[in-house]
């Protein structure tokens, strides 16, 4: 029997990424990308008067979808060139038009317009999902903007927040990310037609020195392929800070990211928020109890990755020596679709995990009223100054009944007993009765459940109205 040859999988395309930003990124879509600009270039150059016929752009438009990648592939191993390959290719499939392919252009003119839009198309994908976390987030923000809940500094206990107002913590990152994202969506652009030097210099020869109808030719083509702004000036390629620009904003969504998760999974060891856990999952192959945050795990460990990623870019955007090297081109296959790939895969999970976490309020019940006693000591004493009592001697008392409970909890191992301590001083006679209203946690969240409201309508409402139509995704995790 035969055996299979053995073959690499790329975990983000096997395991993570969606089909969709899958898909953005494969070569069916770029060659499909470049068969569009070389009929939009014809179509236009005909428009301005070459000698193109209607007969040539029909036959490019009729096998427009209909690529021949093996024979391309067979022109590459021949060509060393996979521009030249694809011409070949699409040459054969259209001998009358085979003449024209191409005309005046240099390969950057479909390399580079085409990778701005899968690029553009990849932000418009990753757009969409952050979009439904906000939303999500939104929703449980809003169920929990009352429960009170252990503020940390530190990783320390500190003053008392609630679940929703911690929740409005991520949701600022995200809302901040999102006005990031929008921002270089807005400064999208194409090449253009540019020449292979930037200069049009081919183009000018092509209409025979006419610079109107070359400058028309760039806006006719831009405009064809559906968009407005093009790089007034370039080299060979457009500028390589582009890319270091959207990886920028694809770092910021996975550090927003990795601090959820990373949250997440210190309160999942803290028993009071647990992502999802499906019924057959098992969380540790040696200890059938556990159950582990994968899904926040996995965040983290993506984020991490995608992290590094604007450093790469940031050193193939300088050291591009004059007009262009290709230096940059086998880094950048790898780094702009491993980048779009990761954010994907990472927003998939935050989806999935928001949409589904549990809350266990006696949990968060119970580790409140461990610290709380401590924090309410001074709304106890003011108390007791405004019934009557000596402020300077209630603090000694408070001070010493503080250190005994603290050492019952820290030394002892016991539950914090300060209230119980309180209540049998004959110091704090006059609050007795009243210290369960005194210390009543909600009275220890200052405005948090208004903040909550008042953020979600001013920041966060007005994004999902202006993204109503895409809102609805559901996160999954496939593995």
């Amino acid at each position: 029997m035969e055996m299979q040859e053995a073959t690499y999988n790329n975990p983000l395309t096997s395991r993570y990424a969606s089909k969709e930003m899958i898909s953005n990124f494969s070569d069916e879509k770029r060659f499909k990308l470049w068969r569009k600009l070389w009929i939009s270039l014809a179509e236009s150059e005909k428009e301005l008067g070459l000698n193109i016929s209607d007969e040539q752009i029909e036959e490019l438009k009729a096998n427009a979808e209909n690529l021949n990648l093996d024979v391309a592939k067979d022109y590459e191993k021949k060509l060393r060139h996979d521009v030249m390959a694809q011409v070949y290719a699409y040459g054969e499939q259209c001998p009358k038009a085979m003449p024209i392919i191409h005309l005046g252009a240099t390969s950057c003119f479909v390399t580079c317009n085409s990778e701005i839009i899968i690029l553009d198309n990849g932000l418009d994908i990753i757009k969409k999902k952050l979009v439904n976390v906000i939303e999500k987030l939104k929703k449980f923000a809003i169920k929990y903007k009352d429960l009170p809940t252990l503020g940390f500094t530190h990783l320390q206990p500190a003053q008392l927040t609630t679940v929703g107002k911690r929740a409005t913590l991520w949701l600022m990152d995200l809302v901040m990310d999102y006005e990031s994202l929008c921002n270089i969506k807005s400064r999208v652009r194409l090449r253009g037609v540019k020449g292979t030097t930037g200069t049009q210099a081919s183009f000018m020869d092509l209409f025979d020195g006419d610079e109107e109808k070359v400058k028309e030719l760039e806006r006719k083509v831009v405009g064809k392929m559906g968009y407005e702004k093009f790089y007034p000036v370039t080299g060979q390629t457009y500028p390589r800070k582009f890319d270091y620009d959207v990886l920028c904003v694809l770092s910021q969504i996975a550090q927003s990211c990795y601090k959820f998760s990373n949250d997440i999974r210190i309160l999942q060891n803290m028993k009071e928020i647990e992502e999802p856990f499906e019924k057959s999952q098992i969380g540790s192959s040696a200890m059938a109890y556990k159950r582990n945050p994968m899904r926040s795990e996995r965040m983290s460990s993506l984020a991490r990755y995608m992290i590094t990623l604007p450093l790469n870019s940031a050193i193939t955007s300088s050291t591009q020596w004059f007009e262009r090297t290709l230096d940059d081109s086998a880094n950048r296959r790898i780094v702009n679709s491993q980048a779009f790939m990761t954010v994907d895969a990472i927003l998939n999970i935050y989806m999935n995990v928001v949409e589904n976490m549990v809350v266990y309020e006696k949990v968060i019940e119970k580790h409140v009223k461990s610290e709380l006693p401590f924090m309410a000591t001074e709304n106890i004493m003011m108390e007791c100054v405004k019934a009557g009592g000596n402020r300077q001697e209630l603090h000694e008392r408070i001070r010493v009944l503080s250190m005994e409970a603290g050492r019952n909890v820290k030394e002892l191992g016991k539950d914090n007993n300060l209230l119980e301590l309180i209540e049998k001083d004959e110091a704090f006679a006059a609050v007795k009765d009243r210290l369960g209203e005194i210390v009543d946690a909600k009275k220890f969240t200052g405005r948090a459940p208004s903040q909550v409201v008042e953020f979600i309508e001013e920041y966060v409402e007005p994004i999902l109205r202006e993204n109503s139509e895409i809102l609805g995704e559901v996160g999954t995790v496939t593995v």
